[in-house]
Parts: structure tokens; C-alpha cells; sequence
């Protein structure tokens, strides 16, 4: 192993060694068996050797860099095959991971990702399919998507999807345009959208990204949509209410159909933030609720958490008032029962599929369509759970993040306990703390305890808020291991111990500052012996 590293902590210098449990002599590499003291890269090697051979330039060879042609060293470290890949083996043991234990991440569904679909999105034709391949080459792939299409236009109760957004808020952006477009089809100039303040953040972003100005909605005391509040502001000048649900307190809008009614009445469109499809997924249509626009993160409730394999990947469900509007290209099939890509508006030779046969499409979102690694985890997350699996899903992780919620609402504050169950992530405050300590302090001494912290200060609406998403493929043993060290760090808030300030003590690094670390940030390696 090389020398220890210069730049930072050592195993040995923990504080918590005083406990006993790490005690032991120091070693010359700052290792304590796997419990690795990792260098930099430009701690194992050197700028000025490299770990590859390449061919000497020919001086006479013609120049095609256009005078762009670098006049420096690039100063980038070399190392050798085995450095690199240890380097980056050892670094990545240090990381947590759902393979590793419970991720309790909210909002974010961070579930298992079943090895089945990785298979099947590395099957020759899937995983080296090329955007410009001539269509006649990717018959099997664009099947693949109708058939999802298909299965997230039944889930949802919708009458068209549009597959091209490549992430959550890419999808948002498109059912706004969609939203957008319908409107000035009507030649309606409506200019406000109305974000509750249980909704997701990028809602308002979207909102104003698309156009349009923002007006907050509060929420009741039991963390839902004040609808009369609602009601009250809804007028002509409202082109849409931007709603998650079920909502970031963890709850479902009971009153998501008359939220609808209400502004269908009034001339606008209800967009419906679908991140947290999860909950509900099998058992409730928010197409019967009279959502307009939704769009689905398949990286999340169908699997392959947060971009693993690639981006993210966002379709967006639509009404049958938006349907004509989505982007393109879309997928339809011909009376011979071939799947095409469909690039222009004209549709006339395809039967009426997702947009009805009938569009006046705001364009395009992406250069092409959607991202075919998300769709083929997504499909074969779907077949291989079938409609009553993908119900349990949703049951499993509701009964999960309940459990969560009732054995620790007598230690922790939980702000809405009483406001029935929750939904897929049960949310908690720091009222309770004593001293001045935070939910940042808890948070970090969750990571001594061996668990990834969950998601903290947010939703804005619970001071010190702690949002715990279990998701349906944790077990009652892993629930109860995690309850049981929540509640221990919980505790030790409660009685305002002081230690918390200090945690984590046993990660490989020691509590940064953060506010440093974000506003002045050290992005470049300064080597001390060339100073």
C-alpha cells in the first residue's frame, strides 16, 4: 500500500478510538486491516509518467486540431492498470450502497434493482442499439416501448404518453409545453401556476422555466392542499396547479378529484408531480382523479434507482384534452401490426394509439427517443411482477413506511401521526431535540450506525424535517435493525448529546464543513512539494 495520505484523516485518529473499539497500535499505512486509508490518485502516481504506450507524433503529420492544439501539460496523473483499477475498487468500498444495507433516502425510492432487468437491458439489440440506426434494424426496440407505453397508459388511466423526456424534471417540462400549447391552441394567454407547498421543488422551477408565474398554495393542518384556499385563487389567469401526490409530507391529497374538478371549472389544467408513483402504483388511476399530466421517473418506481445504468428517464401520461399536443416522435402501430417511429405530425396510415392519431405536437424535448436502458429495466420490471405484483409493491412499501412511522412517533415529533396512514415515506421533525443540536447532527450520527442517511430539512413545511423512505423490498428484520439504531441516535438528540456535533466517527472521513465546502471549494490538486 503507498504512504499514508497527506491530505486528511487517518483511521487513527478517531475519537471514538477512546471507546475501546477500535483500539489497537497505529500502523505505518494508516490502515486497520479492510479499513483502508485511500490516497489520491496523484498520490500513487506521477504527472510525468503515464500507464499506456503511445505512438511518437510525427512531425510532419498534418494538424487537424484547427489551432486548438494544447500549448501546456495537461498535468493529469499516470498510473498503471492495476493502480487504476484498485484505486477506483477501494474507493467505491467506501461508498454506501443499497447492496449494502437499507437506504432510507425519501423521496427517492431507492429500492433493489432486480439483476434480471440488468441482464436483460445488456441483451445484444438493447444495450449497443444506436440512435441513427436505420429503423428497420430496431423493429424489437421500438416494440419494446409501445409495449411499455402501453402498460404505463393502463397503470395510469391516461389516453396518451409521450416516451422522449429523459428524467423527472425533463418530463415535467413536457407536460407543461403540452399544458402550454393547448391553451394556445384556444388562444388562452393564462400566465399563473399554482404550486401547493406539499408539492416537489422543481415544480415552480418547471412552472417558471415553461413561462409562467408561480403562486404558492398552503397546506392545511394536516399537510394536504388547503382546498378552499385553492378554490379562492383559481380565476382566468391560471393556466395550471402543479400537485404531487401523494405529497412530500407522505400523505395522499384526499381531495385530489375535487382539486381537479375545481380547476377544470375554472379553465385550467391539473399537472400531477408523479416522483412518488410508488405509493400507489396497482391501486390508484390518476387518470380517474382528472390528472391532465403526469410524468413517471421509471428510474424509481419501476426500478434501477437513481440513474443506475444511465439517465434517468421521465415518459409523461396525458389526458386526452393534452394527448394531441406531446412531442415527438412517438411509437404506433401500423394495420399490419408493425411498430413505427413516428417523426412527422401526419399520422393518417397509423391507427389512433397513444395520441389518438391526431396531433399538433410543441415539437421535439430530445434529439431522440427516450433511453433505452431505463425502458427495458422498466418493461421487464413490469412483466416480471405482473399487475397483482406491481399492487404489492405498492401495499408493501405503504405497510413498510407505516410500521417506521408508528415506532418511532414516540421518540421523534411526527407533525401529521394524525392525519392517517401514510403513504411511502413517513416524515418526522426535530422538535423534540435538546441543546442546540440538529437534524444534520442526527443525520450523521445515522452514518456511524451503518446507514446512508435519510433525507433531511425537507419537506420546507416541518422544521428539521427527516423524511424516511423505506420501500416495499425491505424486510421486517431490516426495518427493525434500523428502528432500533434510529431510535438510539434519536435518543441521544432528545437528551442534547453533544457528541452528535462531532459524528460521523467511524466513516472514512470526519464531518466536513459544509458551508466551506460548497462556497469555497477546492476543485484542483496543489501538490506542497512544488509550493
Amino acid at each position: 500500500m503507498n504512504a499514508p495520505n497527506k491530505s486528511g484523516w487517518k483511521p487513527a485518529m478517531n475519537a471514538a478510538d477512546q471507546d475501546g473499539m477500535h483500539n489497537g497500535p497505529a500502523t505505518v499505512s494508516g490502515n486497520r486491516a479492510l479499513m483502508l486509508e485511500e490516497p489520491l490518485s496523484f498520490e500513487i502516481g506521477h504527472a510525468e509518467i503515464t500507464g499506456v504506450d503511445l505512438p511518437e507524433i510525427d512531425p510532419a503529420a498534418a494538424n487537424r486540431l484547427g489551432g486548438l492544439e494544447r500549448s501546456d501539460p495537461i498535468g493529469l496523473v499516470g498510473l498503471s492498470e492495476p493502480e487504476t483499477v484498485r484505486h477506483y475498487t477501494r474507493l467505491s468500498r467506501q461508498n454506501y450502497a443499497i447492496d449494502l444495507g437499507l437506504f432510507p433516502l425519501g423521496s427517492c425510492t431507492m429500492k433493489h434493482n432486480p439483476r434480471l432487468n440488468e441482464k436483460v437491458a445488456r441483451m445484444p439489440g438493447f444495450a449497443d442499439v444506436h440512435p441513427l440506426q436505420p429503423v428497420d434494424t430496431v423493429r424489437g426496440a421500438l416494440e419494446v416501448i409501445n409495449e411499455l407505453a402501453f402498460w404505463l397508459i393502463d397503470l395510469t388511466g391516461m389516453h396518451g404518453v409521450a416516451m422522449s423526456p429523459k428524467a423527472g424534471a425533463h418530463g415535467e417540462l413536457c407536460g407543461m409545453l403540452c399544458i402550454r400549447a393547448a391553451l394556445e391552441a384556444r388562444g388562452d394567454a393564462r400566465k399563473v401556476v399554482l404550486c401547493p407547498e406539499s408539492a416537489h421543488g422543481t415544480n415552480p422551477a418547471t412552472a417558471a422555466f415553461a413561462g409562467y408565474e408561480t403562486e404558492d398554495i398552503p397546506a392545511g393542518a394536516d399537510g394536504r392542499v388547503d382546498l378552499e384556499a385553492l378554490k379562492a385563487r383559481l380565476g382566468p389567469d391560471v393556466a395550471a396547479v402543479m400537485i404531487t401526490n401523494p405529497n412530500t409530507c407522505g400523505l395522499f391529497e384526499r381531495d385530489m378529484k375535487a382539486i381537479s374538478d375545481a380547476v377544470h371549472a375554472a379553465g385550467g389544467f391539473v399537472y400531477c408531480d408523479g416522483a412518488n408513483f410508488n405509493a400507489i402504483v396497482g391501486k390508484v388511476r390518476p387518470g380517474d382523479l382528472g390528472v391532465d399530466a403526469m410524468h413517471i421517473n421509471l428510474h424509481k418506481t419501476f426500478s434501477t434507482p437513481h440513474g443506475g445504468g444511465g439517465p434517468g428517464s421521465g415518459p409523461v401520461v396525458l389526458s386526452e384534452a393534452l394527448s394531441p399536443y406531446g412531442p415527438l416522435p412517438y411509437t404506433a402501430r401500423t394495420k399490419d401490426g408493425v411498430v413505427h417511429l413516428i417523426e412527422e405530425e401526419s399520422a393518417d396510415s397509423f391507427s389512433e394509439e397513444h395520441f389518438g392519431g391526431v396531433m399538433d405536437s410543441f415539437g421535439r424535448m430530445t434529439a431522440f427517443h427516450g433511453q433505452m436502458g431505463m425502458f427495458t429495466r422498466a418493461l421487464t420490471y413490469m412483466l416480471s411482477h405482473g399487475a397483482d405484483g406491481l399492487r404489492q409493491v405498492a401495499e408493501d412499501a405503504v405497510l413498510n413506511a407505516n410500521y417506521i412511522l408508528r415506532s418511532l412517533e414516540d421518540l421523534l415529533h411526527a407533525p401529521y401521526a394524525d392525519s392517517g396512514p401514510c403513504m411511502h415515506e413517513a416524515l418526522f421533525g426535530d422538535k423534540d431535540f435538546g441543546g442546540d443540536l440538529s437534524t444534520l447532527d442526527l443525520a450523521k450520527g445515522m452514518i456511524d450506525e451503518g446507514y446512508h442517511p435519510m433525507t433531511v430539512f425537507f419537506p420546507l413545511v416541518v422544521h428539521g424535517a427527516m423524511l424516511v423512505e423505506p420501500t416495499e423490498t425491505e424486510s421486517k428484520a431490516a426495518l427493525d435493525q434500523f428502528i432500533a439504531s434510529f431510535r438510539s441516535v434519536a435518543e441521544r438528540a432528545n437528551a442534547g448529546d453533544e457528541s452528535l456535533k462531532q459524528a460521523p466517527y467511524y466513516a472514512p472521513r470526519r464531518r466536513l464543513d459544509e458551508t466551506q465546502a460548497a462556497r469555497k471549494p477546492v476543485l484542483a490538486w496543489n501538490d506542497p512539494n512544488m509550493s
